[in-house]
Order: structure tokens, then sequence, then C-alpha cells
């Protein structure tokens, strides 16, 4: 359902389950980074008629995502710290097409949030199959179903918004450079990206 061209490596979830805390510090700010953005998009494109109706709930989940994971951190006597530089979606954001029609910045904002929720995806099925901890693996079900759901979203909306055609290209071109991405980024502990 994905369709991520290169799976995360297996270690992935050994090291991540090591460094709990350090994963859901990483993700706390992962879920206010996505409220953001989808912020971001319905003020950048208030024309596309149904964008906000699309994206306000998603944005009042991704919040009560962070509160959800602020709470688990809570009960393990873990503080939020400072936010830390995700270099994935950085890489992922230096490919958004600039300069050009409000309609192609549009189509590459929103395959960039799909991709981000559905590599998400992946990592929290990882999490829910392989921690040890029975909790954190319900836990990790349930992000995993709620990010499964806003990758078909943001698919839909480009699709809603663009000729398929087009979106069907250019999706293909974003996942090649997410998986050249991927590949090129070292395996951390840290980081749900």
């Amino acid at each position: 359902m994905l369709h991520l061209k290169l799976p995360t490596d297996p270690r992935w979830a050994d090291v991540a389950e090591k460094n709990i805390a350090e994963i859901l510090i990483d993700h706390a700010y992962c879920e206010q980074k996505a409220a953001t953005t989808c912020i971001s998009l319905i003020v950048e494109f208030p024309e596309k008629e149904g964008l906000a109706e699309s994206l306000a709930p998603i944005v009042a989940e991704e919040w009560e995502h962070f509160e959800k994971v602020l709470a688990e951190m809570k009960r393990r006597g873990i503080k939020l710290g400072k936010a830390r530089k995700d270099e994935y979606v950085n890489q992922l954001m230096a490919h958004i097409t600039k300069g050009n029609s409000s309609e192609v910045r549009l189509l590459d904002k929103l395959l960039v949030c799909a991709l981000i929720e559905a590599r998400s995806c992946e990592r929290f099925k990882m999490l829910w199959q392989n921690h040890s901890d029975p909790d954190l693996r319900q836990f990790y079900y349930e992000f995993m179903v709620s990010e499964a759901g806003h990758y078909t979203t943001f698919m839909d909306l480009a699709r809603q918004y663009l000729p398929k055609e087009k979106v069907a290209q250019r999706w293909q071109e974003f996942l090649k450079i997410e998986a050249e991405i991927i590949a090129s980024l070292d395996l951390r502990e840290d980081r749900i990206h």
C-alpha cells in the first residue's frame, strides 16, 4: 500500500527499542511538525476548495498525537528537550519545486507529506511488531493506522487538485528520491526517520 522503494533496515527496530526515550522525544516533535505543516498548507493554498476541510481534522489529530506522546513520555519520566533537525524531512523538502506555479508547489508538498506519513507508518509498524513492551506495541499500532490514513488523504488530495497522470509521474520521481535519501542516511537510533 505504501509503495516505498526501499524498506527500513530491520535493525532499526532493535536499535530504536534500546533508545525508546530518544525515539519518543523525536516522535513528539514529528507530530508537532505534522500539525504545523498542515496548517501551513491551509494558509498557503486558501483557494483550494475543500483543502482546509480535509486537513483541519489531520491538524487536530496530529496535535492529539503530540499530546499522547507527551503523556507517554511523562509516564516514563522523559523530558521533551529541544527540537531536533530532521535530515530526512529537510532533504525531501529540498526537492519541492521552487518558483514554479502554485499547482506544482501544491503537488510537491502534498507528495512530500504523503511520503513522510508513509515512512512514519512503516516505522510505527516495525515498533508495533517488534517492541517487547506490550503497551508500546499497542501505542504504535494506533499510530501506524493513523499514519496510513493520513498518507491516503494526502494522495487523494493530490489526485483531486491535479491531473492523475501528473500525480503518478511526480510520485514515482519522489519515491526514487526518497529511497536515495533513506539509503544515504545513517541508521539513527534516536529518530523516527
